[in-house]
């Protein structure tokens, strides 16, 4: 069993957004190929009735995302394995308050708001809006049913990242935050999750000349229901 994280910066963005978005799918599937160790043809990748991308036949899951000008895929190999997978580039100035305040819960919006510095406040926005397009990409589900994804932040008063998830699952399932920054002022966030009985945590390779060091920020496990780990009384 095997879980992998690939990462690529396009070589060439170019200005036109129309074109960048071709070039960022062609590079989320050169990525998938090179994990895969094969070619993969575009009409190989099918969506299934949740409009999840899956390979027929092969005994694994992947999840691509893509941002500013970076691709990145999750891919995990394994019987009843599933993986989600979003990267977001921090963007300095962004609006978020309306965002926040329509799908992020009370503790989520305490940890953003609780910091006097506006790159705070927009740094621990992204973390977590990584976390919820990462679960939502795990179950197949859109950007509509944001609202409905359960909080990742605690409510502690600590002092460090609360990182937790509020509700209990059938199946492990364990998410991973990454920050990838350099010297240059742009600074990504990346959320992967792996969901089955098989648990081990992801490797990154990159496929570009150019990367960004990668730091952990979280690992997250969510906790059994207790359906799940306690017998039942006779």
């Amino acid at each position: 069993m095997s879980f992998y994280i690939g990462l690529s910066f396009l070589s060439n963005n170019g200005d036109n957004k129309n074109i960048l978005q071709g070039l960022l799918s062609a590079g989320g599937r050169r990525i998938l190929s090179c994990l895969e160790g094969r070619p993969l043809k575009e009409n190989e990748i099918v969506r299934d009735e949740k409009g999840r991308p899956f390979i027929p036949g092969n005994p694994g899951d992947f999840s691509i995302s893509h941002s500013g000008v970076m691709a990145a895929v999750s891919l995990v190999k394994g019987k009843a394995l599933r993986t989600g997978c979003d990267i977001q580039i921090a963007r300095s100035g962004t609006s978020i308050r309306e965002i926040v305040r329509l799908f992020y819960t009370a503790s989520e919006r305490d940890y953003i708001f609780s910091s006097l510095k506006k790159q705070t406040e927009e740094n621990r926005f992204f973390k977590i809006w990584a976390l919820k397009e990462c679960f939502l990409k795990l179950r197949g589900l859109s950007v509509f049913d944001m609202a409905s994804v359960p909080s990742f932040i605690s409510g502690n008063d600590s002092g460090q990242e609360p990182f937790t998830f509020s509700e209990t699952v059938l199946s492990p399932l364990s998410f991973y935050l990454y920050e990838l920054a350099g010297k240059s002022d742009k600074r990504y966030f990346l959320a992967v999750a792996i969901e089955g009985i098989m648990q081990v945590e992801p490797v990154i390779h990159w496929f570009s000349q150019s990367f960004l060091p990668s730091r952990s920020i979280a690992e997250i496990k969510a906790t059994l229901s207790p359906d799940r780990t306690v017998s039942p009384k006779m």
